[in-house]
């Protein structure tokens, strides 16, 4: 960035901000931080970098617990004086607030910051007069709604780290290394500017004065409007609340120049109300619920400037890969954690005496942008895209978002449901009314299935069962709230089958579950349903079976799809047994997972030995590696005997078919790892594949230069090359090869490659396993090429919280919009389902001889 941006967002004749000189490419080393209490109180890093500051909000501050993970949006450059401001920035200007320097002194990179800031990791030393040691700043994938990108600020583990309960620097410390006063010292200072009053002509002489002037409860007469007056809006006093506009569901996100376009985001729908500092939250029922949330959003609410409002929006919890959460809102309320609340702001409909329900929706947002800003923080501004509406869907399938809602730019705020907003998903998933349970077999105080149903012309209907997508934790917090509410009889109007009635214990049916789901059985049933969290913000009167307005074709989305049924003659016993505890995932989720994705991946797992990392009770339990068969095997298991192996010892597991992997999932098989031959042509293999293991310190984006630099390398002897994440920290790039060198020449070539990339670039490759020479550093892992060895399959689950997946991806795909193990059981059918075509469809067809290897020369 330039000054210029600096320059553009500052009136230097009301501001007391330093303008800067010339930008000379100095080599000073300079770095600070100062505390800056503006529309939100935040920390404002600034490190020297080619004659300027390059600078980041982070907006709780640095921490010394290397565990916390900084939020750090990257702001304009600012000019080196900029490094000695503290003071105050008038109201009303760009950043307006109260300036104190934190902390100064100088910094030193690990390694080229030019490189650094580029690749997206910048890793360096601090020697602050409080801050000191090595830190790390690194860059998260930037999402599409997001003007600016957002980093992360993280300490290194070093004598200068500390852990959360040895205390919080930010408060032991909290005055200006430049002149010894805090916050409250700096905002009354005289001469000057004060940022909660205007300018300043006298000092305030009591200490104890109140740094906001003191705000009382809103009266029943309308106030006049210091806003802009909004063509559209009109006087009037703040209303206690307006019944939310609903979105109606298409099959097809809408196209022409009168949509915008927004992420639908997976939390709590939410109106705030904010009457002369005092917050309301409130659900689109109407309940008070300001109190499930603790401070943080109410007081950056508080903060907006604004008297009056009337905010629409959608409260969240989002995941290490920037997507919305719903089940992890969930799990931080039932702990009662707060600090990853987020509340998205998308509409206004009251500001400062003016009911802008009236006004155009392109002119309440942009109204709404001006008093919440553009920039990250606890309350965030929802923007929009003017492009094609299916472009922005397919993108927001992409990234494994829940899909897109579509508004009529020009359109007044809609009194209920309406067709000017409307939503289009990339899965299929609603409300369902919970009438009844099932409790788990393998602990009778959790629930093992719900039973669930919908409303039609005011009679209960029944849709069947959920048997996944609890936690140990969720599945014994619902056994106690609806052993509360049992029943002798069911709540359904028609009577149920014998089969749908076994073992059910029916409940009122008050309460209401988020289902994610894959279609709908020929009797009405849901498919591959995943339980997701309760909807308390919903009345279970008003739930009824959510359809599309209009079909499609060929362009059909997910939510109109009915996926073609793979059924599988095997039974799992114990299906909610829960896998993965954090996440979720049962045995009955996993299976569902492979059902739908089975097609894709058959190829790499049919008819060839398997190696199985077996976890029979749960991730955290026993786990071990098998690869020969054990008594009591699924007979759907197909056995292969290894001529090399000794006459006593058990055959090789293979499958060849569907039922099959259900088997391997009825065994608690969480990991499938095939040889690269098939039993065929065992002695040949028929795949290559390099492992790219990242050592401590390495950014995604170089992982993915390495994955690059190999797919070079395969073109360059005439392979193709095909990419798929790991699952775990890298990336596989492999090779589909002709079936004729055997093992032996397979692992002499890849050798070789992986020894030519560590030596044509020995800080970035080593082809060693030695972990002590892999800091900073990728193993290129050719030894998965070798007799007997193995590697995760394409589509595989990895047996590690998260439930992520091995997926094979585009390489165009390739970047900081995706993570090494950002797709999982949960999202990945849905990101099948709506890519364009099957990145490794043509795996097979590409298969080409293994060129010769090289000799090395003899050494005289």
């Amino acid at each position: 960035m330039a000054l210029e941006d600096y320059h553009s967002k500052r009136n230097f004749d009301q501001t007391a901000e330093p303008r800067g000189g010339k930008v000379k490419k100095a080599s000073g080393n300079s770095f600070c931080i100062q505390k800056h209490d503006a529309t939100r109180l935040h920390y404002d890093f600034r490190l020297e970098l080619d004659g300027v500051l390059k600078s980041w909000a982070v907006t709780r501050g640095p921490s010394l617990d290397t565990s916390e993970k900084r939020l750090a949006v990257q702001t304009e450059d600012h000019p080196l004086e900029y490094g000695d401001f503290e003071g105050t920035i008038p109201k009303g200007e760009y950043g307006g607030g109260t300036v104190l320097l934190w902390d100064r002194g100088t910094w030193k990179p690990t390694y080229d910051p030019h490189k650094g800031l580029a690749k997206g990791h910048l890793e360096f030393e601090l020697e602050g007069e409080k801050l000191s040691g090595r830190w790390h700043l690194v860059k998260m994938p930037r999402r599409a709604r997001e003007k600016r990108d957002n980093w992360l600020l993280i300490k290194a583990d070093d004598a200068f780290a500390r852990s959360a309960d040895e205390g919080d620097i930010l408060e032991e410390r909290e005055k200006s290394v430049k002149t010894g006063r805090n916050l409250d010292e700096i905002a009354r200072e005289m001469p000057g500017w004060s940022s909660k009053t205007g300018k300043i002509e006298r000092r305030i002489p009591e200490k104890s004065a109140s740094l906001k002037p003191k705000r009382t409860r809103s009266t029943k007469t309308t106030e006049p409007s210091s806003t802009p007056s909004i063509k559209g809006g009109k006087q009037a006093e703040l209303p206690d609340f307006i019944p939310p506009g609903l979105a109606t569901l298409v099959a097809k996100a809408p196209s022409g120049k009168r949509w915008i376009h927004e992420i639908k985001f997976d939390g709590y729908r939410l109106q705030a109300r904010i009457d002369h500092g005092e917050v309301k939250l409130m659900t689109r029922t109407g309940l008070d619920w300001t109190a499930k949330f603790g401070a943080a959003v109410v007081d950056a609410l508080k903060a907006l400037p604004a008297e009056t409002a009337l905010l629409d929006g959608e409260l969240v919890v989002e995941t290490q890969s920037g997507t919305s959460d719903f089940s992890a809102l969930q799990a931080d309320l039932s702990e009662g954690k707060s600090d990853r609340f987020i509340y998205y702001a998308f509409d206004l409909m009251h500001l400062d005496g003016q009911d802008l329900t009236g006004a155009k929706l392109i002119d309440r947002k942009a109204e709404l942008e001006r008093i919440v800003g553009s920039e990250g923080g606890v309350v965030r501004y929802s923007s929009h895209f003017t492009v094609e509406g299916e472009v922005v869907k397919a993108h927001a399938c992409k990234l494994n978002l829940e899909g897109v809602i579509s508004k009529i730019a020009d359109d007044p705020y809609p009194a209920g449901r309406s067709k000017s907003w409307v939503k289009s998903k990339c899965s299929s998933r609603q409300e369902f009314v919970i009438a009844g349970y099932v409790s788990s077999t393998v602990d009778k105080r959790m629930i093992g299935s719900l039973v669930l149903g919908v409303y039609e012309d005011g009679d209960l209907q029944h849709i069947g069962r959920v048997g996944t997508g609890y936690s140990r934790k969720v599945a014994g917090e619902l056994f106690k709230r609806l052993d509360a509410l049992k029943i002798a009889k069911s709540p359904f109007s028609a009577k149920l089958p014998a089969e749908a009635r076994r073992d059910v214990v029916f409940v009122e049916p008050q309460l209401v579950a988020e289902i994610e789901f894959r279609g709908w059985t020929g009797d009405h049933n849901l498919r591959h349903a995943s339980f997701r969290g309760l909807r308390e913000d919903k009345p279970a009167a008003e739930v009824v079976k959510e359809e599309p307005i209009a079909t499609v074709k060929a362009e059909e989305t997910t939510a109109s799809r009915k996926p073609a049924a793979l059924p599988s003659s095997v039974k799992l016993t114990h299906p909610e047994r829960i896998y993965w505890p954090e996440d979720g995932v049962t045995k009955e989720g996993l299976a569902n997972y492979y059902a739908e994705v089975w097609r894709s991946m058959a190829p790499f797992v049919l008819n060839r030995p398997l190696a199985l990392l077996r976890c029979p009770d749960t991730i955290h339990g026993q786990c071990f590696f098998q690869k020969h068969v054990w008594r009591g095997a699924n007979k759907a298991i197909k056995l292969f005997k290894d001529p090399k192996d000794g006459a006593d010892e058990e055959p090789l597991v293979m499958i060849d078919g569907l039922d099959g992997l259900i088997g391997l999932v009825q065994a608690g098989a969480l990991e499938i790892h095939p040889w690269g031959s098939t039993v065929e042509a065992l002695e040949q293999p028929d795949t290559i594949i390099m492992d790219l293991d990242p050592g401590e310190g390495v950014s995604w984006e170089r992982i993915c230069d390495g994955a690059r630099a190999i797919k070079e390398r395969f073109e360059a002897v005439g392979l193709a090359a095909f990419v798929k994440t790991s699952g775990g920290k890298g990336l596989h790039v492999v090779s589909p090869l002709t079936p004729k060198a055997d093992w032996d020449t397979v692992k002499a070539f890849t050798k070789q490659m992986a020894e030519a990339m560590a030596a044509d670039s020995p800080d970035d490759y080593v082809s060693v396993i030695t972990k002590s020479k892999r800091t900073n550093k990728i193993l290129v892992d050719y030894l998965r090429n070798g007799r007997n060895a193995t590697a995760v399959a394409a589509y595989s689950s990895r047996a590690r919280t998260g439930a992520a997946v091995s997926m094979p991806i585009e390489w165009d795909e390739l970047g900081p919009e995706i993570s090494p193990a950002g797709f999982t059981v949960e999202n990945a059918p849905d990101h099948v389902a709506n890519r364009k075509r099957d990145p490794w469809g043509d795996f097979l067809s590409a298969a080409r001889p293994l060129p010769a290897t090289k000799k090395k020369a003899k050494k005289r």
